[in-house]
């Protein structure tokens, strides 16, 4: 099954709606879908709860679509370096839940596998646990996550075969094979599009089950990379 799609705007338009949940891969600003991002803006769709491990910065990432107003709500771990995600929670225009990194990780994970919820003891005795189940396990008290799914995930991947088989590199690696497996529907933007059996079965990161369309982009713009070297002595 070929699996891939002229671009985003096609992968996107029979998919999203208003008020949909849609995961959203990546860590800082490295793996994320940018292409898919802008294509998502370019929408119009409003009233999104966006999950992700952060929401991007300011103009960039997730933060294109905070500033156009097209989120509701942020589910995320770290959300330190955006200015206008800061202004619109403190002017109650944008609802935010706080999730340690692990345990959204875990979340997605859960989700993706079938599991509805989990315990931890990440978050026992702070405001994380505030409304949650308490239960004890040899002796120690744990809370009760719930899992969590999306009508959409939104994922960056460095290598995919025609059947939606992927490869990641390195950091970019983290959150998005969970968002990938929570997704009802994904959709992964790759640098690379091989042919179905070029990539080794152990060299296979996540399974095409987990993937829906791809998307080609080519030269993505990986604002954090960056080389330095050092000035060779005469």
């Amino acid at each position: 099954m070929n699996k891939v799609v002229a671009n985003a705007h096609v992968a996107l338009a029979d998919l999203v709606k208003d008020q949909q949940t849609i995961a959203v891969g990546g860590f800082g600003l490295c793996g994320i879908p940018e292409v898919l991002i802008d294509a998502l803006m370019e929408t119009g769709v409003t009233g999104l709860t966006c999950i992700s491990n952060n929401a991007g910065t300011d103009g960039i990432g997730l933060g294109k679509l905070l500033a156009s107003k097209q989120i509701k709500k942020m589910i995320s771990s770290y959300v330190g370096e955006n200015k206008e995600f800061e202004r619109q929670f403190l002017q109650g225009e944008l609802e935010v839940e706080l999730t340690p990194q692990g345990t959204l990780a875990e979340k997605l994970r859960a989700g993706g596998a079938g599991i509805p919820a989990f315990y931890t003891q990440t978050g026992v005795g702070t405001q994380i646990a505030e409304g949650k189940e308490v239960r004890e396990f040899d002796g120690k008290p744990y809370i009760l996550e719930p899992s969590l799914t999306a009508d959409l995930a939104l994922v960056k991947a460095y290598k995919a075969d025609k059947a939606g088989n992927l490869v990641f590199r390195k950091t970019a690696r983290n959150f998005n094979p969970d968002c990938a497996m929570a997704g009802k529907f994904t959709i992964v933007e790759v640098e690379q599009i091989v042919e179905i059996g070029e990539i080794d079965p152990d060299d296979i990161h996540l399974p095409g089950i987990y993937v829906n369309r791809i998307v080609l982009n080519a030269n993505p713009e990986k604002r954090i990379e960056q080389m330095t070297l050092k000035a060779v002595e005469a």
